[in-house]
């Protein structure tokens, strides 16, 4: 997850919500190891505000792409995309935490979202 490229729309705009779809080549690495390290760089990065939202596990396929199949889904806040941006771009994630999650994981889909008020 190196450069990740913002719209300009995003540049202040608050907290984003993060679309996990995880597909688990080893679920323990996840969530004993993964989930840890993840929270190590949140610290050496000195980062407060990012939260776990919601886990579920997926239970069907209603409408997906025939094959499509994922284990779970995890929705993480951030207090905004330049947040998420800098975690994802650093080299401590890089050392830290991101070996863990390619173990970890066979498939992922990152997909960044903001709440609507209505």
């Amino acid at each position: 997850m190196e450069n990740i490229t913002l719209p300009e729309f995003e540049q202040g705009q608050g907290p984003v919500l993060m679309l996990n779809m995880v597909k688990f080549k080893d679920q323990k690495i996840y969530f004993e190891q993964y989930i840890p390290a993840f929270n190590q760089v949140l610290e050496k990065l000195g980062i407060e505000g990012v939260s776990v939202k919601l886990v579920t596990q997926v239970v069907a396929n209603v409408i997906a792409d025939e094959g499509e199949q994922w284990d779970q889904i995890v929705l993480v806040e951030y207090p905004d995309a330049q947040t998420f941006k800098r975690i994802a771009e650093s080299e401590v994630y890089h050392q830290i935490a991101n070996p863990l999650r390619v173990a970890a994981t066979a498939e992922l889909k990152l997909l960044m979202t903001r709440k609507i008020d209505f």
